[in-house]
């Protein structure tokens, strides 16, 4: 079985009661309008898969210095979450849509910075020649998926934010944090995926 065959199967499985959806509405109220974004989730193809991450700069306005996956805000000219989660790859890190195998959007994410995100599952293939744009990306690297996959890794902590208490979950990755939204979008995945090495 291919991993495009093998992730669409897991990404279609019910497994029974889906009750992983881990987000962060409860920092808005019910009338708030969030954002439409995107995210691509980029799996290489691989014998032993990985997952390609940004580190995106210090002095970026939204989630700053965080780990993310290529990704942005829904342009009115994207077609859908797809066509913008292509778009945001290709101007991050030089990803070429055609070269992306799309498996399917995964359950959406509402942040507490207020964007509603729909992660994009999808396979390119290993060892693409990279190109980050300085102004959205400091750094990229690729994380097994396994790792991230793995409940044991899924570690959940709390910080005082905007004088609340938030519980947020993070993974560790050689020296690398990755936490919040992309820890939780992570956290979705897992739970939809049910993925095993």
């Amino acid at each position: 079985m291919t991993l495009y065959d093998r992730l669409s199967k897991a990404l279609s499985d019910t497994h029974g009661v889906y009750a992983g959806i881990q987000d962060e509405r409860h920092f808005f109220d019910t009338q708030t309008r969030l954002i439409p974004a995107a995210v691509l989730i980029p799996v290489t193809d691989r014998a032993r898969p990985g997952v390609i991450l940004t580190q995106r700069p210090s002095n970026m306005r939204s989630h700053p210095g965080q780990v993310a996956f290529p990704g942005g805000k829904i342009d009115p000219e994207d077609h859908d979450a797809k066509a913008a989660a292509l778009r945001e790859a290709e101007e991050e890190l030089a990803i070429p849509p055609s070269q992306v195998n799309i498996i399917g959007a995964v359950e959406q994410y509402h942040s507490g910075s207020g964007f509603e995100i729909t992660p994009v599952l999808a396979i390119v293939p290993p060892d693409l020649a990279l190109r980050p744009n300085p102004g959205e990306v400091e750094d990229w690297f690729e994380v097994p998926l396994h790792h991230i996959l793995d409940p044991g890794n899924l570690v959940e902590k709390s910080a005082m934010w905007q004088g609340r208490k938030r519980q947020y979950y993070e993974i560790m990755w050689q020296d690398r944090r990755i936490w919040g939204v992309t820890a939780g979008i992570i956290k979705n995945l897992a739970a939809r995926l049910d993925w095993t090495a």
